[in-house]
């Protein structure tokens, strides 16, 4: 019987659009985590799946020195398949009698089972594509560009060192290509039978021998713990282990904040939409009263009554949370083709525990955010049909509010593992909500104070209406500031953090190095470089930290490996009487003109050897030993593809000292001739073309950009929901005051003017409030999440106040159409 009541009394209130708005505010909710979700969970799964997209096997150890037997032995034992790769750089000479040219290029020597993982894609002398896997025993495969620059084609020679190779084909793909400074040379891949005979390896050569092993997953996790366990021990210095998690570091500062920036906006378009739920839950239950109370009167218990509607609600649950899912699942297969080249091409299918997510996430919401209300209704009794009286319940209604907020909170973490903002959004909120109902009813105080003193009527009539029902006028005043901040956070987060990501790697970002330069040549080669756009040279000298604070320093002296490493090899210094650009100073002060014996460390090197401001540098430049001191601590943007350094000294101490010079360079397609006669003219310089990694770089950020601008309309649509149920939620009652104003006399001109004026300053003071709450979180997530330089801006009030009139006023339009036009004595004969 109760079941089938409320299937009947759910098909009547879907008939009559009753549940029409709770159903897409529910559906927005449910896709815009949804879509995150399944997203998240692919890439995820996808990164594990396809390892070899990062590392060409699941698990490597690398180091600068051969690597000892036993790590060998340790994968006899594990049964697994091994490869081993030799990467350093070298030249590589053409073999024409008549006009000889070099380049530099990066070697890589790879064993015969290479790749373990991926595909290795070459083009054949016959332009063909096909796979492969490690080149035949005296050929080479080389990078198309190298063929431009040597003037070579597939089939002809190529020297290196004393070996003379026959180039077989031209890689398409590498799978673990990497982007070591050196990867920007091109490649030329040789098998690691013919490495000996190239006599190429020295004493000082530059090598990273690499040990790939690929197999079961245990396996490899058993491997991965025995390799650790010989890490842990300290005595292998210079080796390390990399797996899929820690490939391509390249990339993820950039990715990571893309990923708290997509949860940031699924999280809000969800508050939003909960929000939105809630009022609309409310405006239902208004609406259900006297439907209640005539059952009451007809035999139906509390405790049926509230079952009733417990179905109802859990079936609109059910529809509104498939729909949900199917939408936010749509919504990521547009995100994963707006992505592209992004993600893999082979991302395993979508898991089931995710629309599973999606599927409790809408029954939570409802739960949480229309259950109070429909609780409520539990409460009417049976004298409401002749005596309008309802028990409030403010008691526990508020305690089943603060129940569904932390359920929401619980699943917002479960979505998107960001439990600080998921928590500081929740709390956000609250907060904010409180903040603006005392901030709402201080704002009506005011008004009351001057409402005697407006000179016209209309005027008077409007600011009436708002005190008189002081507190659905707070309510609707923070829905509406609340749903205006969100909006205007979104929209300036989302411009700084485009603008950051843009700024990060502009369009005519530097996409060549050249290095070597030699102190006689600097005019020269400066002259040349003036016609791509003057760009700034710097010196370089390389030098061996030997002492901190008078005390020798040692490998032993750390147990990071990172540290290690960085003690055991000579430092990049070089000097500027100004900051670089793409460098930031975090501590201290630049160096003053007069000063002496200085030197700025970027911040990330001296936390790993653990120096602070005033320590005392000594350094080993070429047998010269000098001492300086930090007086400033650096921000280095790495990513900005510009010359950057570790440690630069005031200018006195460089001048001495032997240093060579580098640039760096943007180069247009049309001015690439100029760079090719540049090394023909200079032999000894190193030119190195990173416009292959400047334009992937590039390339991903305007994805991410993509999938950012997609995702925010979630959030848009969620916001115009809470918008049109905070103004909507009055519109039975106005309707009835219209009817009786105009019963007494008020004409339709004088009711549309003191409502388009009530509805003004109601969008008015809820946009103040949303643009002063919006500039200070936005500050905050600036400064704590994304790291962005943030700065005061006038936009957010303008467009809050604009923002909130507009919407107030096309709000009020919609509503006064129905209210204006309908006759009075109709809603008169309703309200009876």
């Amino acid at each position: 019987m109760i079941a089938s009541l409320a299937g009947r009394m759910t098909l009547r209130d879907w008939r009559a659009g009753e549940l029409n708005f709770l159903l897409i505010a529910l559906m927005i909710a449910v896709a815009s985590l949804a879509s995150v979700g399944f997203l998240s969970d692919r890439m995820r799964a996808g990164l594990e799946q396809n390892a070899h997209q990062l590392l060409a096997s699941d698990l490597l150890v690398s180091g600068d020195q051969p690597l000892a037997p036993e790590w060998k032995e340790k994968i006899a034992a594990s049964g697994v398949q091994s490869a081993e790769t030799v990467v350093f750089p070298s030249m590589a000479f053409s073999t024409d009698n008549e006009q000889p040219s070099a380049k530099l290029v990066s070697l890589k020597a790879v064993s015969t089972a290479y790749p373990l993982r991926g595909t290795l894609k070459i083009r054949d002398a016959q332009n063909q594509l096909q796979s492969a896997s490690a080149p035949a025993a005296g050929t080479v495969w080389v990078d198309q560009s190298l063929l431009y620059a040597l003037n070579l084609k597939t089939g002809q020679a190529l020297r290196l060192g004393d070996l003379t190779l026959r180039i077989a084909a031209v890689i398409e793909n590498e799978p673990d290509r990497g982007a070591g400074f050196m990867n920007f040379a091109p490649r030329a891949m040789i098998a690691m039978s013919d490495l000996s005979a190239t006599g190429l390896i020295q004493d000082g050569s530059r090598v990273t021998y690499r040990l790939l092993v690929a197999g079961e997953k245990n396996a490899i996790a058993g491997l991965q713990k025995q390799w650790q366990t010989m890490l842990d021990k300290g005595q292998y210095r210079g080796v390390r282990m990399e797996s899929w998690e820690s490939g391509r570091p390249e990339m993820r500062s950039t990715l990571d904040r893309a990923e708290q920036f997509l949860s940031l906006v699924s999280l809000l378009a969800a508050l939003l939409a909960a929000l939105a739920i809630a009022m609309a839950a409310n405006r239902y239950m208004q609406r259900h009263l006297d439907a209640v109370a005539m059952l009451r009167c007809l035999g139906l218990t509390q405790t049926q009554a509230t079952t009733v509607f417990a179905l109802e609600f859990l079936m609109l649950a059910i529809a509104g949370s498939v729909a949900g899912v199917l939408l936010g699942y749509a919504g990521h297969l547009a995100l994963i083709r707006w992505l592209g080249d992004l993600l893999t091409t082979d991302l395993p299918p979508a898991s089931v525990a995710t629309a599973g997510k999606g599927l409790l996430t809408g029954v939570v919401l409802l739960a949480g955010f229309a259950m109070p209300q429909v609780l409520r209704l539990r409460k009417v009794p049976h004298t409401h049909v002749i005596r309008r009286q309802l028990d409030s319940g403010r008691q526990w209604l508020w305690g089943a509010y603060l129940t569904g907020l932390l359920a929401m909170l619980g699943l917002m973490i479960w979505h998107t593992g960001q439990i600080k903002m998921s928590i500081l959004l929740a709390v956000g909120f609250v907060v904010a909500g409180g903040v603006f109902a005392l901030a709402g009813r201080g704002l009506l105080s005011v008004l009351g104070l001057l409402r005697h003193r407006l000179p016209f009527q209309s005027w008077r009539f409007a600011v009436n209406n708002l005190l008189r029902r002081r507190m659905v006028t707070v309510v609707q005043m923070v829905s509406l500031a609340l749903g205006l901040t969100a909006l205007l956070l979104l929209t300036v987060v989302r411009q700084d953090l485009l603008a950051a990501w843009r700024q990060a790697s502009p369009p005519d970002a530097p996409n060549h190095f050249v290095l070597n330069v030699q102190p006689e040549q600097k005019a020269d080669i400066a002259n040349r470089l003036s016609e791509f756009q003057q760009p700034p040279m710097y010196p370089m000298i390389r030098g061996r930290l030997t002492a901190v604070n008078g005390k020798a320093v040692s490998v032993d002296d750390y147990a990071a490996d990172q540290a290690k490493r960085l003690v055991d090899r000579e430092f990049n210094l070089s000097t500027s009487d100004r900051l670089p650009a793409a460098n930031q100073l975090t501590a201290g002060s630049w160096f003053e003109p007069y000063e002496t014996s200085g030197a700025s460390v970027e911040e990330g090197l001296a936390k790993t050897l653990g120096l602070k401001l005033y320590d005392k540098l000594q350094f080993d430049v070429a047998g010269q030993k000098f001492e300086v001191k930090i007086t400033s601590l650096r921000k280095v943007d790495w990513a900005s593809m510009r010359v950057n350094f570790f440690v630069l000294l005031t200018p006195d101490v460089a001048e001495n000292l032997p240093q060579s010079w580098i640039s760096a360079f943007h180069v247009k397609p049309e001015q690439m001739q100029r760079v090719s006669q540049l090394s023909a003219d200079f032999p000894n310089l190193t030119v190195v073309d990173s416009g292959a990694m400047v334009k992937q770089v590039q390339d991903v950020l305007n994805q991410v950009i993509a999938a950012v601008e997609f995702l925010f309309l979630f959030a848009l649509v969620s916001g115009m929901l809470v918008l049109y149920a905070a103004l909507a939620g009055s519109l039975d009652v106005r309707q009835q005051e219209s009817a009786l104003l105009r019963a007494l006399g008020a004409t339709k001109k004088q009711l549309q003017r003191a409502q388009w004026l009530e509805f003004s300053l109601l969008g008015m003071m809820s946009g103040v409030l949303a643009a002063l709450t919006a500039s200070a979180i936005g500050w905050m997530l600036a400064t704590q999440f994304f790291e962005f330089t943030w700065q005061f801006s006038l936009l957010p009030w303008i467009a809050g106040i604009i923002a909130g009139i507009s919407c107030s006023l096309l709000a009020a339009g919609v509503g006064l159409q129905r209210i204006l036009t309908r006759p009075p004595v109709a809603s008169l004969r309703e309200a009876s």
